[in-house]
């Protein structure tokens, strides 16, 4: 089992991102808790996103085992994350739903909206191959 990131590893995280991010990209509910969700619950969504994340990495991916490798760990997480949130960027810019200078808080919102399933969507797939 290999516990790196490399390209293959990316790659992975970008479909899994993408296959999740695109539906939901497009539904009008999403775009609205962007503009109406507030800061709490949306932290609380962020932190949800996170803990799913990390509960389902440290399962799958590392499978319990992170003693020695805690920064690898806390690094895949933070780097599947940061990832997904570019991948639903992009798709919301092409959707024309991301209005990063007219309302950058309602972009904001949005991208940790619809990152938190494209995330998990993200990290699934990366670990496909982690037998």
């Amino acid at each position: 089992m290999k516990f790196g990131f490399n390209m293959e590893d990316a790659s992975q995280v970008f479909v899994g991102a993408f296959a999740l991010a695109v539906p939901i990209s497009f539904s009008e509910e999403a775009w609205r808790l962007g503009e109406t969700l507030p800061l709490l619950n949306l932290m609380m969504l962020f932190n949800l996103s996170v803990l799913f994340l990390s509960i389902f990495t440290y399962q799958s991916v590392f499978q319990k085992d992170i003693k020695d490798r805690l920064p690898v760990f806390i690094f895949r997480i933070v780097v599947a994350y940061l990832m997904t949130a570019l991948v639903v960027c992009l798709v919301l810019l092409c959707l024309d739903k991301l209005p990063l200078l007219a309302d950058p808080i309602t972009s904001f919102k949005r991208v940790i909206i619809i990152t938190m399933p494209a995330s998990m969507g993200a990290i699934v797939v990366d670990s496909f191959d982690k037998e």
